[in-house]
């Protein structure tokens, strides 16, 4: 059986012209760059498929990831943050349950993160402002394989508080639900019962961050 024959019996395909080839080729080429830019918009624009306040994790339904706004949550519908622990980037013992009673913004960095840097300035005024109105920082440092280059982004910046050391993302799954691993930097507001206030997956503004602290600070005054 000659290879024509044999291709037609199994229904192979036959040989394409080379204005076919690179058709096929730019089809497949466009096609990669749009799954490439879906999967960005998904870890950062696109909609949270986690569930309302009954699904997994307690993920509440109206928090859109990565869509770039702040989402408050009500004190009724408030999930509890999981009570994280570690240690600092100068390997002392660091736990979040040690910061109940305080209002806690956590933010999730890292020293390789473009948009980290420009909100670092950022979060070092806010945590000034707020430090005196029982407000506490504390940082997630993540994907940074050794601690230097994180303490040094701290020194440039003028980071002061803490940060969990957490160079494989594993504090950062802890948070399922409400926080994702692609999306970085990204902010919980804990209020001073232990449960999450408010998130946003986003670089934020000074404006931003005391946006999200200040109805949290004047809750039980």
């Amino acid at each position: 059986m000659s290879p024509n024959e044999l291709r037609s019996s199994v229904g192979w395909p036959g040989p394409q012209s080379a204005g076919t080839a690179r058709r096929s080729r730019r089809y497949l080429l466009a096609t990669g760059a749009a799954l490439v830019f879906t999967g960005c918009t998904a870890a950062e624009g696109g909609p949270d498929r986690s569930s309302g306040s009954g699904g997994p994790s307690g993920a509440w339904s109206e928090s859109p990831a990565g869509t770039g706004g702040i989402t408050a949550i009500p004190a009724g519908r408030r999930p509890a943050a999981p009570d994280i622990s570690g240690k600092s980037l100068d390997g002392e013992p660091l736990q979040l349950s040690d910061y109940r009673g305080q209002v806690v913004l956590l933010n999730v960095w890292g020293s390789w993160c473009e948009p980290c840097k420009a909100e670092a300035p950022h979060l070092a005024r806010a945590y000034e402002a707020t430090r005196d109105q029982g407000v506490e920082f504390l940082g997630i440092n993540t994907r940074d394989m050794s601690v230097g280059p994180a303490k040094a982004f701290e020194r440039r910046y003028g980071i002061t508080y803490p940060s969990f050391y957490d160079p494989r993302g594993e504090l950062v799954l802890r948070f399922k639900g409400h926080l994702l691993p692609q999306a970085i930097p990204s902010t919980v507001v804990i209020d001073r019962q232990g449960r999450i206030a408010a998130r946003a997956l986003k670089a934020l503004s000074e404006r931003e961050i005391l946006s999200m602290l200040t109805p949290v600070i004047a809750e039980g005054r």
